[in-house]
């Protein structure tokens, strides 16, 4: 069976399981501690969550376990066929929720729970802050008035960004434009991502 370990307040990890729930695979979650224990780090020596574990497979990175969800179980309408104009975007988006959204957001947690108060909101926060402002500018043109991110079903890539600003709004308390906020509370009454919320664990931005 599919495993996926998180910390109970990880939404990266809620990102896996809605993917598992989507595709109606069978898992479990796993709740790890902070810091890891020993044993955890033995088997993910970076001590990230959410890690993934399906037979001989264990991986990390989150954008990595939907994709490899989507490929080995697939076809799913989540990741369509290579031969599908929409594959593309789909591509893209999922891996710029990560790229270009979530490494900067990293940062910015840091930055605002870690950070000595002098830095909280220094030359390099503020800069990372207009980053991330750009990207959500980005993902309103992708948008454009339309439900989903490529094409006419919800997608990986939906299911990436949506990620994405949840811990933007929840986690950092920042503002999402209102068309982007309408679109995650949309995505967010799907019954697969309730599940998932359940499963995984809710927290900041879940």
């Amino acid at each position: 069976m599919i495993t996926i370990t998180n910390f109970p307040r990880g939404i990266r990890g809620v990102r896996v399981a809605w993917v598992c729930e989507e595709m109606s695979l069978p898992y479990r979650v796993v709740a790890v501690g902070f810091p890891p224990p020993a044993e955890y780090l033995a088997k993910n020596p970076l001590g990230s969550v959410p890690f993934l574990e399906d037979g001989d497979t264990a991986i990390n990175e989150s954008v990595a376990m939907c994709l490899y969800l989507a490929g080995r179980y697939g076809p799913t309408p989540l990741l369509p066929e290579k031969s599908d104009p929409a594959y593309g975007r789909v591509v893209q988006m999922t891996v710029f929720s990560e790229a270009s959204l979530g490494a900067g957001l990293n940062t910015l947690m840091m930055a605002h729970f870690a950070a000595p108060d002098a830095d909280k909101s220094n030359w390099s926060v503020r800069a990372q802050e207009d980053r991330v402002t750009t990207a959500l500018a980005f993902v309103r043109k992708m948008l454009a008035g339309r439900a989903y991110l490529a094409g006419d079903h919800l997608t990986l890539a939906d299911i990436a960004v949506s990620t994405a600003l949840g811990m933007w709004s929840g986690a950092l308390g920042k503002t999402v434009p209102d068309d982007l906020a309408r679109w995650r509370a949309n995505l967010s009454e799907r019954a697969p991502y309730q599940r998932a919320v359940a499963a995984a664990g809710s927290g900041p931005g879940a």
